[in-house]
């Protein structure tokens, strides 16, 4: 039988509903025994005993009523059973975007971003059936034939015999085909998950695809990954129809093997009628259970298939220091602090060389850090380890001599904004996007950070003003304009600790000129960590630290450097302007 033991464990959360399931549906099969009961008997009376229908009239009655109420007991089971399947979903979706958030971009820039969304979405979904049908049923057919068969054998002991020797025979059969319904649903999902992110992936390339003239190309590719779902889909549906095909056939030929046992017996005179009348209507409900088990088979391997990749992300370890699902303990940062890296050291799985060894530093509150070296050498680790998406495999990232691992991850992220190159924008209104750097601002705060970031004469000359929609990753705004949009965020979120990386560096001097005294403005009495490929903002800095292979190779101001004629002086002499 398919039972996951992860997902049992889910089930516990929603045992309330399940049982009640349950238990109605145990009601539904007391009622479906008294049902073969008064009919066995209204039809026993009416052909031998010669009963008028106004003389059976109240027995016509119970059994209207109790075919009534047997028909609100189905429809309670399966409506109790979807309750707890979407309370199920529904903590579990919650658990698994939790769980990827603590993992953190470290984890999710590794994965295909379809993958995630296909389990997230479709994977999750696949469990309703598991919990709204398969494990109701897999419990009903436990009890309800045993019910039957209490009943049966108290009426006729060599019925109860024959009922007993050929129930068995649907579970053998589903057991049969359980490894190999198992293995094609599995495949059925890999190939889901594999389409969801090829359509994605195409999806975000469109205009590369477009520009390059390989959209033809990658819809043949998308063409052959759909071709492979639908293989594994049609594999899926012919094993549940030939599945159903033998479980029905069992459980005719088990219903013809009691009707002659029970036919020749009456016919000998063994047996009174009503009794036989009994067992002959009460026997395809004493199958139907195991069948209706069988058919809902597929659903608890399709669950178990889902629950697989479901589990193998949630088993996964959150690195220490890096859950930012941690309670918050109101930490701030204090008015005067010192950041300092000692002997820290990180690798990345997929790299044969360091990104970090063993790098000593410090900085200073209310001061300007530039990191400056070729691509590779480790400026872009050293923040990350900043934002603690990262965590040191070796050394110590301590503030004020307190390891920053020990702080709440929410605690210390809330200290620090953050500016990239290309900043992410989400396809919502510009205040929304602007609200991610402090969620509970005001309409008053958005705008005046939008003043400060120079971006309010851009926005007030739309339509919607603040209520434009920006299109995803910020396809209807330029790059100086996405830019000054994410210093507002900063500027919003006013943080003790800014971390930037260059963001002019892909601008053309007119937007260039927009956005400096921005930023000059929001570099004011804070610290900042520059990761820097422009001469002109090194030159400005408190502390320059150079980089290369991993190694903090010097470190000191841009005079000190150029006097000490070591690689800085070498990267400006080559470079000129551009670090």
């Amino acid at each position: 039988m398919n039972i996951e033991r992860r997902l049992v464990l889910q089930a516990r959360k929603v045992w309330f509903y399940l049982s009640l399931a349950v238990l109605v549906g145990l009601v539904g099969a007391v009622l479906v025994i008294l049902q073969a009961r008064f009919l066995s008997r209204i039809i026993a009376e009416v052909f031998l005993d010669g009963q008028t229908l106004a003389g059976m009239q109240p027995l016509l009655w119970v059994l209207l009523v109790v075919m009534l109420v047997r028909l609100f007991a189905t429809f309670g089971t399966g409506y109790l059973a979807s309750l707890a399947s979407i309370q199920v979903k529904s903590n579990l979706r919650q658990l698994l975007f939790r769980h990827i958030l603590a993992l953190g971009p470290s984890y999710s820039q590794k994965e295909k971003s379809g993958d995630l969304v296909a389990t997230l979405m479709q994977e999750v979904e696949g469990l309703d059936a598991y919990f709204s049908q398969y494990l109701p049923q897999l419990a009903l057919a436990a009890l309800i034939p045993l019910m039957i068969l209490v009943v049966v054998f108290q009426l006729d002991l060599i019925s109860g015999i024959v009922l007993l020797l050929t129930a068995p025979l649907i579970p053998i059969f589903m057991i049969l085909i359980g490894d190999t319904a198992q293995a094609i649903t599995r495949r059925q999902w890999t190939a889901l998950r594999r389409m969801s992110a090829y359509f994605l992936d195409t999806l975000q390339g469109l205009a590369t695809l477009k520009a390059l003239n390989q959209s033809a190309a990658q819809a043949d590719k998308i063409s052959r990954v759909s071709e492979d779902y639908r293989k594994a889909t049609i594999g899926v549906l012919r094993m549940t129809f030939l599945s159903a095909l033998v479980l029905e056939w069992v459980g005719a030929i088990s219903t013809a093997i009691l009707a002659v046992e029970v036919g020749l017996r009456l016919l000998n005179g063994g047996m009174q009628f009503e009794q036989a009348l009994f067992i002959l209507v009460i026997a395809p409900e004493f199958y139907m259970p195991l069948r209706q088990l069988g058919l809902r088979f597929h659903a608890g391997a399709s669950g178990i298939s889902a629950a697989n990749r479901i589990f193998e992300i949630l088993s996964l370890p959150v690195p220490s220091g890096l859950d930012a699902n941690q309670i918050s303990s109101g930490w701030t940062m204090p008015s005067n602090y010192r950041i300092t890296f000692e002997s820290v050291s990180f690798s990345y799985p997929e790299r044969d060389e360091p990104a970090l060894q063993t790098v000593s530093f410090e900085i200073e509150s209310g001061q300007v850090t530039a990191l400056v070296g070729p691509s590779g050498s480790g400026k872009s680790t050293i923040a990350q380890l900043l934002l603690r998406f990262l965590s040191p495999q070796s050394g110590q990232i301590s503030i004020n001599g307190q390891p920053i691992q020990t702080l709440p991850c929410s605690d210390w992220r809330r200290q620090i904004a953050w500016v990239p190159q290309s900043p992410y924008l989400y396809n919502c209104s510009i205040s929304e996007n602007i609200r991610l750097g402090r969620w509970e601002a005001n309409f008053e705060e958005i705008q005046q950070a939008a003043r400060l970031a120079n971006l309010d004469d851009f926005i007030q000359s739309l339509p919607k003003g603040f209520e434009t929609q920006v299109g995803e990753q910020g396809a209807c705004l330029s790059g100086g304009q996405a830019q000054r949009l994410a210093l507002a965020r900063a500027f919003l979120r006013n943080p003790a600790l800014l971390i930037m990386d260059e963001p002019t560096a892909h601008l053309d001097p007119q937007q260039e000129e927009l956005l400096q005294p921005a930023i000059q403005r929001l570099c004011q009495g804070r610290s900042v960590i520059l990761i820097a490929h422009r001469l002109a903002t090194v030159i400005h800095a408190d502390q320059i630290i150079v980089l290369d292979h991993g190694h903090v190779v010097e470190s000191g101001t841009h005079n000190g450097l150029l006097a000490n004629n070591g690689m800085y002086a070498r990267m400006i002499g080559s470079y000129g302007a551009t670090l």
